[in-house]
């Protein structure tokens, strides 16, 4: 689609605002919004001014203008607006050099997709990521100096079978057992459904949707596969439509990887593969995986410790990656072993579904870092021909503790994960992908914001432990 095209869709469809959206450097969707009149081919040349201070992760007050720089391609009709409006997404200028800027995440994923090409393993990268999240009917929290706690509700929760609901009609999910209840178990089926036709009107293809394990709402709507930055922009009119379209049913929709105590979190899944000439460079026709592939698996595993402060980029990430759960900890591969951290998924044999499933992602994360991070570990791999050693089919939580002793598992904190990425980020660097400044600066906002602000404050379980002392 082309400005103009953008203009004359803007016209059909009676808009009366447009909105200007990008991705903060966590990984957050911001915007603003201007009258349709704005709407014109200069737009596209020249950008929309901002303060890049006020955006967390970007610059200085004395060097706060940026441009907006409006890419035509992404025009869709906002699905979260009540009066018509068109939704651009944007990279990030200087306005004083116009080059593209260094913490832009849109703009590292596309640096990542180049870069895949200028390697000469492949020409495009598929991505398809299965996000989950958990709907729920009510949510308290609160912080202060005295005082800590929070609280979630859910009408199919386990926890209110005995509640006066009057009437209480039952139908509560045990813990665990949330996968795949037909309604009335399921609360939230048309709910689903009308998030996926929501998301189908704004371009993004959806494959399946389902209840997840946990009890509480929990669901996964899964994406289609698509080229590395689309997937990714795709990924934030989910999470969009998702949250708009729970509040309109008076319920809230969270990505927290792990909101519910002793029930499973909510992870993101991402498949991904590498083609060239029309080829699967992951597909060989007399074994599991190509030369190319395994090798692949080999820089995800040997990265992957570095990883996780990227692709589970919250303190809270780390509630859900322990032992237990389905939780994929362990750093191994195998065909159909869901607590490995590298799966082959064997649904079927064909050329066009061999891919690569990496595990350890959950949708906190910025999915533009996430998806060039782990496209920059396999490609390492290749690059180098790790090799991931053999496939780890077991059951890796009956193990004992001298075999587990053999085998990497996943950091034990967001801390812990944030040391690996200080050691271990060169791979990162090349192709000038990332650069030095992306990952300092993302350490340093991650261990002050996040790391140093949890661990100075007291926890509610705290008291429980030790108040009596």
């Amino acid at each position: 689609m082309t400005p103009s095209d953008v203009i004359t869709l803007a016209k059909e469809k009676d808009v009366k605002f447009i909105d200007l959206k990008f991705t903060d450097f966590p990984g957050m969707w911001q915007h603003f919004s201007m009258p349709v009149q704005e709407l014109t081919e200069d737009l596209f040349e020249d950008g929309a001014g901002f303060d890049g201070s006020s955006i967390r992760g970007f610059q200085a007050i004395n060097e706060s203008d940026m441009l907006l720089m409006p890419d035509p391609s992404t025009a869709i009709i906002d699905p979260a607006c009540k009066i018509p409006t068109l939704s651009l997404i944007c990279n990030i200028e200087d306005p004083i050099t116009r080059e593209n800027y260094t913490r832009d995440v849109r703009y590292i994923a596309q640096k990542a997709e180049n870069y895949l090409v200028s390697t000469g393993i492949g020409d495009v990268s598929y991505w398809g990521p299965e996000a989950e999240f958990f709907l729920f009917s009510d949510v308290k929290y609160g912080e202060s100096t005295n005082t800590s706690f929070y609280s979630v509700d859910s009408i199919e929760a386990t926890w209110n079978s005995g509640k006066d609901e009057g009437p209480n009609l039952g139908y509560k999910l045990r813990p665990k057992e949330g996968y795949f209840p037909v309604p009335p178990s399921d609360h939230f089926q048309d709910l689903r459904s009308e998030m996926v036709l929501k998301l189908l009107d704004a371009g993004v293809d959806i494959e399946v949707h389902h209840h997840e394990v946990a009890t509480a709402g929990q669901a996964e709507i899964d994406l289609r596969f698509d080229t590395m930055t689309r997937v990714c922009d795709k990924l934030a009119i989910y999470k969009y439509v998702i949250k708009n379209t729970a509040r309109e049913h008076g319920l809230t929709a969270t990505f927290m990887p792990k909101p519910l105590f002793q029930d499973n979190g909510s992870g993101m899944h991402v498949h991904q593969s590498i083609w060239k000439d029309g080829k699967n460079m992951m597909y060989s026709p007399d074994t599991l995986l190509s030369d190319t592939a395994r090798h692949y698996v080999g820089g995800l595993l040997k990265h992957a410790r570095a990883l996780c402060a990227i692709i589970a980029p919250t303190t809270n990430s780390y509630k859900r990656l322990v032992p237990g759960f389905e939780a994929p900890v362990n750093l191994v591969y195998s065909a159909r072993n869901r607590s490995a951290i590298v799966r082959i998924p064997t649904y079927s044999q064909s050329e066009k579904a061999r891919r690569v499933e990496f595990r350890a992602p959950d949708p906190a994360c910025n999915g533009y870092l996430a998806m060039s991070a782990m496209l920059m570990a396999g490609l390492d791999g290749v690059q180098n021909q790790i090799d991931p050693g053999d496939p780890t089919d077991v059951d890796l939580y009956e193990l004992s503790a001298d075999e587990l002793a053999n085998i990497g598992s996943t950091p034990g904190s967001l801390g812990e994960a944030l040391d690996e990425l200080e050691k271990d980020h060169e791979f990162l660097l090349k192709g000038d992908v990332f650069t030095q400044d992306v990952i300092d600066t993302w350490i340093d906002y991650k261990r002050e914001n996040e790391v140093e602000a949890i661990n100075m404050r007291p926890h509610p379980y705290e008291f429980f432990l030790y108040y009596d002392i």
